[in-house]
């Protein structure tokens, strides 16, 4: 336990080192934005996803669309390369389900794939950082298992972490404690204090899965930030799941966070 803490308090005076948070938000009008533009229907969900990452400039080689059995629609995978192999995956689901708009559920985590590329995009990077865009969570993490599946023993050895992003905006970021890896919510916990945020664990068990259990099977280092509580669970896959139940401000505030995080673990990270 005293080995762990001197590493994290190491870690977060390297990371309080590294010029107070070296990267570069997107505009909140943008983020906004992209949360708002959300298609009712998968299939159109896919195009607009793939629509902002060509905005951002993920284009041509650098994105992949992976057909997965049983499903309409494909991963969508964009890959902003590192100047090493080792891989941090970054995944929302893009898919809806229910009488609501998916925004909440889950439009507020894929919309901001690419607001997070383009910030990562613009400084130089240790990892390799594949960002997804998984389908068909809501039918059984369809998706993200078919990917996870898929990996080679030696894929599987260089990715060092799996943050997933599911249902955000609803209130302050939190994890989903007893599911994520103990260095990565440690590092989580890092963050959100270095930034002055609320550091809150949730735990939402039996309201279903979401997409990083699927790496946590392959023993891959995962994560979820979710904004879910008790008294917010009842809005998923119903007809209140609109923008009006999402705060722009935390929205953008759970952005700011996981560029953050993603900073901080891309210079931690083996």
């Amino acid at each position: 336990m005293r080995a762990l803490m001197t590493f994290w308090l190491t870690a977060l005076l390297a990371f309080f080192a590294q010029s107070q948070f070296t990267y570069d938000p997107v505009n909140a009008e943008i983020v906004a934005a992209r949360l708002k533009d959300v298609p009712q229907k998968n299939p159109d969900r896919h195009l607009k996803l793939e629509e902002l990452f060509n905005t951002v400039n993920c284009v041509d080689e650098q994105i992949q669309k992976q057909q997965v059995k049983y499903s309409k629609t494909p991963n969508l995978i964009c890959t902003l390369p590192g100047e090493t192999s080792s891989v941090i995956i970054v995944g929302a689901h893009f898919d809806n389900e229910g009488s609501g708009s998916g925004v909440v559920d889950n439009w507020s985590g894929a919309s901001l794939l690419p607001s997070i590329y383009q910030s990562l995009a613009k400084n130089k990077r240790k990892h390799t950082f594949r960002f997804i865009g998984f389908t068909d969570e809501e039918v059984g993490l369809v998706g993200s298992q078919y990917y996870a599946e898929h990996l080679g023993k030696d894929e599987v050895a260089v990715i060092q972490a799996m943050v997933n992003i599911d249902t955000v905006g609803l209130g302050p970021a939190s994890v989903w404690l007893n599911r994520a890896d103990k260095l990565l919510a440690n590092a989580f916990l890092v963050v959100v204090n270095a930034l002055n945020m609320p550091a809150i664990g949730m735990n939402v068990d039996g309201v279903g899965s979401t997409d990083s259990e699927s790496f946590r099977a392959r023993k891959i280092p995962s994560i979820t930030v979710h904004s879910v509580t008790k008294e917010t669970i009842p809005i998923l896959h119903t007809s209140r799941d609109r923008i009006d139940r999402i705060s722009l401000d935390e929205h953008y505030k759970t952005y700011r966070l996981v560029v953050a995080y993603l900073t901080f673990l891309d210079g931690q990270l083996p």
